[in-house]
C-alpha cells in the first residue's frame, strides 16, 4: 500500500544513522506518506539527513533544544496535514507495508490508538503492549510466572505474545497509530514528561477519554531500541523509569493503587530473579530493576 493520507512523525536527537535506516524503509514500504522530523538539537546533522531524504520531501522542524520525545512529537503533530498519523521512534524499521494497512484501519470507528507487534534486533518479541497497573493480570503475573500458566491465559498477562487483536491498557510509544484529530485532542503526550512512561500515561489518559488502545499483531515492525536512553544515559536508566511509572500511576490511578503497584513490581522482579537463578541464567538486569525501584520509592512521585 502507498500510505496516502498518512503522516509519520518522529523525533531525533543524534539519531542520523537510525533515521537514515528508518526513512529508507519508509521510502520502500510507505512511499507516499507525509514525513515530519523534529530534530532536537542534534550534533550529528540528523536534520540534514532528514532534509536530504527523498529529494527534500520531509518537513523538518528544529526547535533548537532537546525537548524530549513527547514534546517533540506534540510539536511535529502541528505540521501534519493528513487524517492519520503514525508516531514513531527514529530507530524503527518497517519490514513490509502492514503499517500502511493498520493506518487505514485507524480511520474506521471507533476512535482507537493502534499498536503493532514489535521485534527486537534479534527478532525476539518486544514487550510492547501491557495490561493496566494493579489489574487482575498484573497481580497474577507478579505471583505466577506467565510460562507456568496455561497457554490460553498468557496473552492476558503478556499481550505482546498474542496472535489476535487485543484491547490493552497501553502500548510502547515506539510506534502508535491513530487519527490525527484524536492525537491532537489528547496532546498526545504529557509535556511534563521528558523521557520514559509518556506512553503509559497516554494509554491510561486516553482510556479516561473513551479512546481505547489495541494491540494489532498482524502489523509488525522492528525496533532497534534504547537509542534515546543510550545517548542520554549510556544505557537504560532503570531508576528514572521506575520514578516515572510511579508518578504516572499516582496521577492517573491514585496513591493507594500506586503503593500496590510498587509492591507488585518489586514482587515481579524478585520472582524473575529467583526463576533465573534456578535456571542458572543471568539476572543482572532484573537485579538492577529491583534495586532501582527500591531507591525510587524513597522519593515522592512526580512527573519530570
Amino acid at each position: 500500500m502507498s500510505a496516502r493520507g498518512v503522516a509519520i512523525v518522529t523525533v531525533t536527537h543524534d539519531s542520523r544513522t537510525e533515521l537514515e535506516r528508518f526513512l529508507g524503509t519508509v521510502e520502500e514500504h510507505m512511499p507516499h506518506a507525509q514525513v515530519v522530523v523534529v530534530d532536537c538539537a542534534s550534533s550529528d546533522d540528523s536534520a540534514g539527513a532528514a532534509r536530504a531524504w527523498a529529494g527534500g520531501r520531509a518537513t523538518v522542524l528544529e526547535p533548537g533544544a532537546n525537548l524530549g520525545y513527547g514534546r517533540g512529537i506534540n510539536l511535529g503533530l502541528g505540521a501534519v496535514d493528513q487524517p492519520v498519523t503514525v508516531v514513531a521512534n527514529p530507530d524503527l524499521e518497517l519490514l513490509d507495508d502492514s503499517l500502511a494497512r493498520m493506518a487505514a484501519e485507524a480511520t474506521l470507528p471507533p476512535e482507537r490508538i493502534l499498536a503493532p507487534r514489535v521485534l527486537n534486533n534479534d527478532d525476539t518479541l518486544q514487550d510492547s503492549a501491557h495490561p493496566a497497573p494493579v489489574s487482575a493480570a498484573t497481580v497474577l503475573g507478579a505471583l505466577v510466572p506467565p510460562a507456568a500458566l496455561p497457554r490460553s491465559l498468557r496473552p492476558a498477562l503478556e499481550p505482546w505474545r498474542g496472535r489476535r487483536p487485543r484491547l490493552v491498557a497501553w502500548a510502547v510509544g515506539c510506534c502508535l497509530v491513530a487519527r490525527t484529530e484524536t492525537l491532537r485532542r489528547l496532546g498526545p503526550f504529557d509535556p511534563r514528561i521528558f523521557l520514559y512512561a509518556e506512553d503509559t500515561e497516554l494509554g491510561l489518559r486516553a482510556s479516561e477519554h473513551g479512546v481505547q488502545t489495541w494491540f494489532c499483531p498482524d502489523t509488525c515492525v522492528r525496533h532497534h531500541q534504547a537509542h534515546a536512553s543510550l545517548t542520554a544515559f549510556g544505557g537504560e536508566h532503570f531508576e528514572l523509569l521506575a520514578r516515572q511509572r510511579r508518578a504516572v500511576v499516582q496521577e492517573r490511578l491514585g496513591g493507594a493503587r500506586r503503593r500496590v503497584d510498587d509492591w507488585l513490581q518489586l514482587l515481579t522482579f524478585a520472582d524473575r530473579i529467583a526463576l533465573k537463578a534456578l535456571l542458572r541464567r543471568p539476572r543482572v538486569r532484573e537485579r538492577a530493576q529491583l534495586e532501582a525501584l527500591w531507591r525510587a520509592r524513597r522519593r515522592p512521585p512526580r512527573l519530570s
